[in-house]
């Protein structure tokens, strides 16, 4: 990765330059400022290659659902990925393309009943009507954060039919204990998605509801979410 951002082959990646390369990991702002701070250990705003080094592991370990901490630089974790078709060696959209998606045909029919019941409009679903869906599998919130963010793929603030099985799937792995990545994995790309995604900004966590008219409504039972089924990744 280093000849990327290192052009001029001084050994040394400038704070821009690395910014720019970092971004098509997928991670947040937040993140990749935090990763930033941590390998930047003398603030000069460079890194040299040991730094650089560093930052790519916190990449590795964001993705994977690990802290981003100096203390998870030795857990074992896949190499970062990143989304740039120039290259063959990064991960480009198209090249997932190919991918099975990881949502298995028998669970996507449990996926869809649950979408169909909570009234989709036009063949989407609002943050209000998904949120109450999240919050009855009990996980914690900033978790259902993350399962929305990864989920909307699309950035509009609805749940198509796939991204709802998107959102499914992630609450399933989490409820087996399975962490949740911090960008989405491309194997669980939606195959009518598979595109070169857009880098994520920051998204606000679980909508919030700005009406109350829709409390009234029935919602799927508390056990929907709590009932396991074996998934597997």
């Amino acid at each position: 990765f280093l000849p990327q951002v290192d052009s001029a082959n001084a050994g040394r990646v400038l704070a821009s330059d690395a910014a720019v390369f970092l971004k098509k990991s997928g991670l947040t702002d937040l993140v990749l400022g935090k990763i930033w701070d941590l390998a930047d250990t003398d603030g000069k705003g460079i890194l040299n290659k040991q730094e650089f080094f560093v930052a790519l592991r916190l990449v590795a370990c964001a993705q994977n659902g690990l802290d981003v901490s100096l203390n998870s630089l030795n857990l074992p974790v896949p190499p970062p990925r990143f989304t740039d078709t120039s290259s063959p060696l990064l991960l480009s959209g198209t090249a997932s393309s190919d991918l099975p998606w990881a949502v298995k045909l028998e669970d996507k029919v449990k996926y869809d009943a649950i979408f169909d019941s909570l009234n989709p409009v036009n063949g989407l679903l609002s943050g209000d009507k998904v949120k109450p869906v999240l919050l009855n599998s009990k996980l914690p919130v900033d978790i259902l954060g993350r399962v929305w963010e990864l989920s909307d793929i699309d950035r509009d603030g609805m749940l198509d039919r796939d991204e709802f099985a998107v959102a499914m799937f992630l609450v399933y792995c989490a409820l087996e204990k399975e962490p949740v990545p911090m960008s989405l994995p491309a194997a669980l790309v939606p195959p009518s998605k598979r595109k070169p995604l857009s880098v994520p900004g920051s998204m606000p966590l679980i909508p919030s509801s700005t009406s109350t008219k829709e409390s009234h409504q029935s919602l799927p039972p508390v056990g929907i979410l709590a009932a396991k089924t074996p998934l597997t990744q």
